[in-house]
């Protein structure tokens, strides 16, 4: 994967429909958040379980936002 944090690669993750870069993040070393969540996934409902709430993502550049390509627009 692209954006997966390893071997220097940018480590970037989904909530919400945006893209964060946390490639400077302590928290998210080698594309991997605590063993528990890797990089390059929409992390949206896992955040529901998180100790800490979505400002966390604050500090982080937004770097895309996703889209559906399932929809097609009319």
């Amino acid at each position: 994967m692209k954006y997966d944090g390893r071997n220097g690669a940018k480590a970037y993750i989904a909530y919400k429909g945006k893209v964060y870069d946390v490639s400077d993040s302590f928290h998210w070393k080698d594309g991997n958040h605590h063993v528990l969540h890797d990089t390059g996934i929409d992390l949206t409902e896992a955040m529901k379980q998180a100790p800490h709430g979505e400002y966390v993502l604050e500090k982080f550049p937004v770097v895309g936002i996703m889209i559906d390509e399932g929809k097609k627009d009319s």
